[in-house]
């Protein structure tokens, strides 16, 4: 099942106070969907998930859901190293009527292969959601193997999986490996092209908050045929797409917004915001 081509993982707007800003959350929904968003990813890395409570997930969830007003899918980060409160939220979501979940492996406590198909198992009984499965090694210190997400395909809600592993040859062998209606999303940018030529679906982005256009004209390029003018897009991006991980990710894209006018506030703690030089070091990758 896909969920469009070009998905957002979204940041989290917060105010000064640190509190959550619906007001930006408005403006930036209405900045990506005219930008060539298919389909918003809510409350993931990007959302900074860790540091939102149970309640202001749920509060984010149903403003961005009241106003994207189903132009586009909306997908919510559910998944935790907590089984028993993943299933709570995603029963929670459900009600509130989101169009998906997205379930990282879990993190910090490091289960085994088996650990982790019998939590998402266990969320996928207790939901009707199609779900998106996250690997995210780098992150959560354990890869979901090939053989693991093959398992959890057959799964009939588990429908997706974002793969940032970075690892095109899993990729390569999950495509091979899963049925055809089992999409495989990449979850970095650069990769969003080597994996559209391998058989895989599209990219839940970071840089589309700032260069959605192009990246879905890429994207669209590629669809049509036109390979080597959707090459030539890649490479114009990849510095951009570069540049957005020079330091932890939510913050230079958060920076980077505020620089184009479309302020969406600070990170939260344990984050910080970008040094002055980090500011124009970040600025002169972007631009050069």
């Amino acid at each position: 099942m896909s969920f469009g081509r070009l998905l957002t993982a979204m940041v989290t707007p917060f105010q000064n106070t640190g509190e959550i800003d619906y007001d930006a959350t408005t403006q930036l929904v209405e900045h990506l969907l005219a930008t060539g968003t298919d389909a918003l990813v809510v409350g993931g890395t990007t959302g900074e998930a860790p540091t939102l409570s149970h309640e202001e997930k749920l509060q984010f969830f149903r403003h961005v859901k009241e106003v994207v007003k189903n132009r586009v899918p909306v997908i919510a980060g559910t998944g935790s190293n907590d089984t028993r409160a993943s299933i709570q939220l995603t029963q929670e979501v459900e009600e509130l009527g989101v169009d998906g979940v997205m379930l990282v492996t879990p993190y910090y406590n490091k289960p085994s292969q088996a650990g982790i198909i019998q939590h998402v198992t266990a969320i996928a009984q207790a939901t009707k959601l199609p779900i998106m499965l996250y690997n995210i090694p780098g992150r959560t210190g354990t890869n979901m193997t090939v053989d693991t997400i093959v398992t959890l395909s057959t799964i009939p809600n588990v429908v997706a999986v974002k793969e940032a592993s970075g690892d095109l040859t899993q990729m390569g062998e999950i495509l091979a490996r899963t049925a055809s209606d089992f999409v495989v999303y990449s979850g970095d940018d650069k990769l969003t092209l080597p994996l559209l030529a391998i058989g895989g679906e599209g990219v839940v982005s970071v840089a589309s908050h700032l260069i959605g256009e192009p990246m879905q004209q890429m994207i669209q390029r590629y669809l049509m045929g036109e390979v080597k003018e959707a090459a030539q897009l890649h490479q114009q991006l990849l510095h951009q797409f570069e540049a957005l991980f020079i330091y932890p990710n939510p913050v230079p894209v958060k920076a980077l917004l505020a620089e184009y006018g479309l302020p969406v506030g600070s990170v939260r703690l344990p984050l910080v915001p970008l040094t002055e030089e980090e500011r124009v070091n970040l600025l002169n990758r972007w631009k050069q």
